[in-house]
């Protein structure tokens, strides 16, 4: 694994100037560890979500919360179904938008709808036609799990607001970038995409989900 990552870091420094400064000054970066209880596809998704538009620190309270409604551990999709939606919007402290979007992950899973097992074989642009399925499940979402839980080497999240402020940063761009902008400037960074926002989100010390 540790090959792999020297030769994406040996690519995306031929690739693009700014992106060597930030591997020589950072490198090598290690990947971030999801919190065990977020290893597994379920529980992954669960953190996605409840991680969406939060900061790191307050996400992992909502989904810590999350799962002592379930005695500490990640649910089934028939137990998160069962459950009173407004009783753990509450106690987890979620908005409504983010209940509902548990319920709707779990209501997929149980009809069959959503495969989880499935997932791991798909290509990625299928893992996120399957994801994005879901009511509340967005292309971020669908990039984090792809990038974390399916460890896929080539994943931008243009949208991450991190990444979009890492590359007005690094860049040196008067303006917030859009995501087209980022999608933009991370061509040359193919195949390795997922490398190169590892660095990003590492040159603000900054990660999209809790690590653990």
């Amino acid at each position: 694994m540790a090959a792999d990552h020297d030769e994406a870091d040996r690519y995306l420094a031929a690739a693009d100037p700014v992106l060597a400064a930030l591997i020589e000054r950072l490198g090598p970066v290690a990947p971030i560890a999801m919190p065990e209880a977020a290893r597994g596809e379920l529980g992954a998704l669960i953190l996605a979500i409840v991680s969406q538009q939060f900061s790191t620190a307050a996400a992992r309270r909502m989904f810590d919360r999350v799962l002592g409604r379930f005695d500490g551990r990640v649910p089934s999709a028939p137990e998160l179904l069962a459950a009173d939606l407004d009783e753990l919007r509450i106690t987890a402290g979620l908005s409504h938008a983010k209940a509902r979007a548990l319920r709707s992950l779990a209501e997929h899973i149980t009809s069959g709808d959503l495969d989880l097992a499935a997932l791991p074989s798909l290509p990625d642009d299928e893992v996120r036609r399957r994801l994005t399925a879901v009511d509340g499940v967005g292309d971020w979402t669908a990039g984090i799990f792809l990038l974390f839980t399916l460890h896929r080497p080539d994943v931008l999240v243009a949208g991450d607001l991190g990444i979009r402020k890492a590359v007005q940063s690094q860049y040196a761009l008067t303006a917030l970038p859009d995501p087209a902008e980022v999608t933009r400037r991370a061509e040359p960074w193919r195949p390795h995409r997922t490398r190169a926002c590892l660095y990003l989100w590492r040159s603000l010390e900054a990660a999209p989900i809790p690590a653990s």
